[in-house]
């Protein structure tokens, strides 16, 4: 953000804007940003002290104009931030997560220098700071495939390499006719492009709206004759950065991916004069004599994407920063990626359907289906509750070839546990295995592995999440007292976690060790002089579920931490033994040395002392926020409960932190009455 936007937004500085469209009247999230940015929309006649706000150069914005001209007022261009979302706003509606609000020109306007222009000729653009968080916002799009408009679809097959690839835009595009363009132009870039690569593929990507059937785009069948067969519409919905991988030359007019180009290390071709032409990173058919700077594409990006546009956060109604908007968006576009096809659930409990609708319902159809045959016996992947899963129906689906996706709970989880029937704020699917069944390869697993090969500053956003979780204290459930243990003099003091012990991580995980008896004898065996801590699982205070140990066999621990904040714990312990709780990932996180006696998804990596069977495929050797960024980060899926978003994970931290969303309702509280009640009855 620029340093013009906070004197907008500063107290008692809203500027009186006065708008001629009746587009900000109904666009309540453009309305929204303008007036965090400091903007008071009006209606009526505005003084020579006011401002005029327009949309860029739309057909009404001559109104603005016109009105700005006569009082004498500021004018004020709006536009879509160069991260819009997932699809233009014409071909879904969906709100833009930021806008472009200049108060000099507009970026796409070569006539006259913008605010953009004039940040890329005058700002310093030497911080060292902003020039390594413009390379990891870069890194970030590239990674998670995000452009202007993200529905795109990663997991296409991209063209063979070798091409030269084209871009087409609209017709009547703004920034083509401002950007010293026309038909004639467009014609003259496919030339050029077929000159300078003889016997190339020619591959011409069409614009998301072309796609989408509604606005044609310049290029058409008419201009293709005289060249072959060299020339290829690609209509498809593949990612820019995976096209920018297989070409050999990169051919545009002003569109915005030839900006996006640059960042992935082309030298596009430049046949208007778009916003990020002249600044010796293009080849420019016509060149602007006043741009003369040389810059970076680290600098081009740090004032394009991080000093130029005003961002929002829909998840907190806030101005934001880029990486916040690079949250939101590769959340939102992983939710459409992955659910575009619908599916068929199976094996869920009833409370639990509501929710799965919600986090995977929204791109495609979405079912229930009462058997597991039924399940199978469709066209779309099945999602089925990990638990639930068997033999059989795994081999069915391998059978008809339909894709087969487990789900989970993932591992920030809530604020109150599962079996009081608190909706989860994350789930993980897996289409290989499931994280806790160590006898195949989970998607987790991969990701762990992953991670363990990204450069070390990939991976600062999971140190910085890792130290938010511990800020706030946050645990899977997020729940317990906060009593200190007693003193222990000189004793080491070592936490055994309790675990239910039918849990799936149990059945599947350990062998020799599967009880908490057994589990609590081992560590007094092997640890005879230490100060033995022993926290039972809350389901199984509860009464809910399995793992209740013996009165006798109890009084191996020093002392019982009944109902205790796991966080708490942690901080005045020396070690954990476990079968295979997630508590030991939460003490990994934390530094806390890990014992493992089963195989939780996070032993093997190096980072634990492992007695189980560790998979021999566990070879990587991640650090911990490499860790914490596949188990964290890239595996689980969240939503929020605030504003039923798809969001990442960091507004789940704030969420947690702040105890906000995880109410349930009364129906919710009667179920939990219900199942607690039962529980206790079968207990007798």
């Amino acid at each position: 953000m620029t340093d013009r936007d906070h004197e907008a937004r500063a107290p008692g500085n809203s500027r009186r804007a006065f708008h001629f469209n009746a587009g900000f009247l109904t666009q309540s999230r453009v309305r929204r940003i303008l007036e965090l940015a400091g903007y008071e929309l009006r209606v009526g006649q505005p003084g020579a002290q006011d401002d005029v706000i327009v949309w860029g150069h739309s057909p009404y914005a001559p109104r603005g104009e016109a009105a700005a001209e006569a009082s004498g007022a500021h004018l004020v261009r709006v536009e879509d931030a160069f991260l819009r979302g997932l699809h233009p706003g014409r071909a879904k509606g969906d709100t833009p997560l930021g806008l472009i609000i200049d108060r000099k020109g507009i970026y796409f306007d070569a006539a006259r220098p913008s605010d953009l222009e004039t940040l890329l000729a005058t700002h310093p653009l030497d911080d060292t700071a902003l020039l390594n968080r413009a390379r990891s916002v870069i890194a970030r799009l590239q990674a998670s495939h995000l452009s202007k408009f993200s529905a795109t679809d990663p997991t296409l097959e991209p063209p063979d390499p070798g091409y030269v690839l084209v871009v087409d835009q609209t017709k009547d595009d703004a920034s083509v006719r401002l950007g010293g363009a026309n038909r004639d132009t467009f014609r003259e870039m496919l030339y050029w492009a077929a000159e300078d690569h003889p016997g190339a593929r020619i591959l011409i990507k069409t614009h998301p709206e072309s796609e989408a059937g509604g606005r044609p785009g310049y290029l058409s069948a008419e201009d293709f004759d005289g060249y072959g067969n060299r020339v290829e519409l690609c209509r498809a919905p593949h990612s820019p950065w995976q096209l920018f991988e297989g070409a050999v030359g990169v051919y545009t007019v002003s569109s915005q991916m030839g900006f996006e180009a640059i960042l992935a290390g082309h030298r596009p071709v430049t046949f208007g004069q778009p916003f990020y032409s002249g600044w010796g990173l293009t080849g420019d058919r016509q060149p602007l004599s006043r741009r003369q700077r040389r810059l970076t594409r680290a600098q081009l990006a740090a004032a394009c994407l991080i000093l130029y546009p005003t961002w929002y956060d829909p998840y907190r109604d806030r101005l934001a920063e880029i990486e916040d908007v690079l949250g939101a968006l590769e959340a939102m576009a992983r939710e459409a990626r992955e659910d575009g096809q619908g599916y068929t659930a199976f094996g869920a409990w009833s409370w639990k359907r509501p929710h799965l609708r919600d986090y995977f319902g929204r791109h495609g159809p979405f079912r229930f289906a009462p058997t597991a045959n039924a399940a199978v016996a469709t066209d779309r992947p099945v999602l089925v509750w990990a638990g639930a899963e068997t033999d059989a129906l795994r081999h069915e689906a391998e059978a008809r070839d339909v894709p087969l996706i487990r789900v989970e709970d993932g591992f920030l989880r809530s604020r109150g546990l599962g079996a009081h029937l608190v909706v989860p704020l994350s789930l993980a699917l897996d289409d290989l295995g499931i994280y806790f069944d160590p006898s195949r390869e989970s998607r987790l697993e991969r990701l762990i592995a992953e991670a363990s090969l990204m450069p070390a500053d990939a991976l600062s956003r999971a140190e910085a999440l890792v130290a938010r979780i511990l800020r706030a204290g946050l645990t899977k459930y997020s729940v317990g007292s906060d009593a200190a243990l007693p003193e222990a003099g000189d004793r080491p003091v070592i936490l055994v976690p309790g675990q239910v012990e039918d849990d799936a991580s149990i059945r599947k995980g350990t062998r020799a060790i599967a009880t908490n008896a057994d589990l609590l004898a081992w560590a007094r065996e092997t640890y005879p002089d230490a100060y033995l801590v022993y926290k039972p699982h809350p389901d199984v205070e509860a009464g809910l579920r399995q793992g209740a140990v013996p009165s006798d066999l109890l009084a191996q621990a020093d002392h019982i931490s009944r109902g205790a904040n796991p966080d708490v714990l942690m901080r005045q312990i020396n070690r954990i033994v476990t079968m295979t709780s997630g508590m030991g990932f939460e003490a990994i996180l934390r530094g806390v040395p890990v014992t493992t006696l089963g195989t939780p998804f996070y032993s093997g990596w190096g980072l634990s002392d492992d007695h189980g069977d560790i998979p021999a495929r566990r070879k990587a050797r991640p650090t911990v926020a490499a860790l914490a960024h596949a188990v964290l980060i890239a595996y689980p899926r969240y939503l929020d409960p605030v504003t039923s978003l798809p969001c990442p994970v960091e507004v789940a931290v704030d969420r947690l932190a702040a105890g906000e969303g995880f109410q349930p309702n009364r129906m919710m509280r009667f179920l939990a009455r219900l199942q607690e009640w039962r529980g206790r009855i079968s207990a007798r």
